[in-house]
């Protein structure tokens, strides 16, 4: 690119989106141009949001076509629900090819499709037009993580041998949109929404500095998943009331647990194994997300929720609830950790921070939608396990067309 500063556009304008603007604090030579988003009221919201803290003078945008078209907008970030990032990308391949105008890349949040069809399909579409793609894994960009890969790697791996066994887990009480709560909307339940980080963390964290991810083979998938809490029929009524009785765990429930166990070969014949952990029925301070790492003599751990920062508010101190001290926060008294700082703690900054990088130098990012699909694969994987009761060959005979059951409203744990 000519131009020293890149120019972005968020399709999609809710929790997500704020998330990454709010990041872009700490993120040179970048502007927020534009908000597109499925409500005029939530694309407002979130442009004003960028004007305020002062990341660009972003606008509403009516169309896709129209931010395509828009000469100071250069890459897209796709952040809009799970269901519409495929009609998403086709849009703006079309707005491309129509000729009104073009972009250097485009990203997209995780995950990158409900199944794997969905997820190949939008990184050929990216590779037709020519486009740079960044996956919008976060967590991959933590610090803690990044400069935790970079000590073990060095210090420990350099001398008793390299990681043989990575744990991940992410857990919570549950997610902000009633869509997410939707197996057909959101393409399965807490597995697809939150396994997707655990997995792709725990292979960064297993592969060699430098290296490619392609040097882990996997070679087998073990799952286990159920609803544990909101198919309860106390919990299923607060899911119903709050939808207007769109949302029935007692007869279409979601997994709000789920766990994993992924085997992997080297390319000299070593076997490594990643376990996942993922919850949104996790009652604690709030979101938390856990990491550890062993080798043959070191181990690494990771938990936000040990802060450095803590407070402590009696009984008597009564206000409204909210979500000024952590992420999914689940209670405003007693001793509570802080998160100063989401953004950087979760690796939003970092990775947004790379992703203009990588598109201003016209490099295809490190994260892209090629890990995307990846990630993708190992979940459908995941599924078919917990459906099939065994572990699971990788990568398993018609991968592609898979459709979990969770997705097709054909699931559910108390008639199995």
């Amino acid at each position: 690119m000519s131009k020293k500063r890149l120019g972005i556009g968020f399709i999609g304008g809710g929790f997500i989106s704020r998330f990454h603007i709010r990041s872009l604090i700490g993120v040179r030579d970048v502007d927020v141009i534009g908000v597109l988003s499925r409500t005029k009221k939530s694309a407002e919201e979130t442009a004003s949001l960028s004007r305020e803290i002062g990341v660009g003078d972003a606008k509403v945008f009516e169309s896709i076509m129209e931010m395509v078209a828009d000469p100071d907008i250069d890459a897209l970030w796709i952040c809009s629900p799970n269901f519409t990032r495929l009609e998403v990308m086709e849009e703006i391949v079309a707005a491309i090819e129509s000729g009104r105008g073009g972009l250097v890349g485009v990203t997209c949040e995780k995950p990158l499709g409900r199944n794997v069809a969905e997820a190949r399909k939008m990184l050929q579409l990216v590779q037709k037009v020519e486009l740079l793609d960044g996956y919008l894994e976060n967590q991959v960009f933590a610090p803690a993580v990044t400069r935790g890969k970079e000590i073990i790697w060095a210090r420990g791996a350099s001398i008793s041998g390299r990681p043989y066994l990575a744990r991940a887990a992410e857990e919570h009480s549950g997610p902000h949109r009633l869509w997410f709560w939707d197996g057909e909307l959101q393409g399965g339940g807490v597995l697809n929404d939150m396994m997707c980080h655990s997995v792709e963390e725990a292979r960064f964290m297993l592969t060699p500095p430098g290296a490619d991810r392609s040097v882990l083979t996997p070679v087998s998938v073990q799952a286990y998943a159920n609803c544990l809490k909101w198919q309860r029929e106390k919990y299923a009524k607060i899911l119903s009331e709050n939808s207007g009785g769109k949302t029935d765990y007692l007869k279409r429930p979601a997994e709000d647990f789920a766990r994993s166990l992924i085997e992997y070969r080297t390319d000299d014949g070593e076997t490594l194994v990643v376990e996942t952990t993922t919850s949104w029925s996790f009652v604690g301070a709030g979101l938390r997300l856990s990491m550890e790492l062993l080798g043959p003599e070191y181990s690494l751990s990771i938990n936000t929720l040990d802060t450095g920062l803590k407070v402590f508010f009696s009984r008597n101190v009564v206000g409204s609830a909210g979500e000024d001290l952590v992420e999914k926060q689940n209670a405003e008294t007693g001793l509570m950790p802080v998160i100063s700082n989401e953004e950087d703690e979760y690796g939003y900054t970092a990775e947004n921070r790379h992703m203009v990088q990588s598109f201003l130098a016209g490099k295809r990012p490190e994260e892209n939608f090629s890990d995307g699909v990846n990630v993708t694969e190992l979940l459908m994987t995941a599924y078919m396990s917990v459906e099939e009761g065994r572990t699971i060959s990788f990568p398993p005979p018609d991968l592609e067309n898979f459709i979990p059951a969770v997705a097709r409203g054909e699931w559910n744990p108390r008639k199995s």
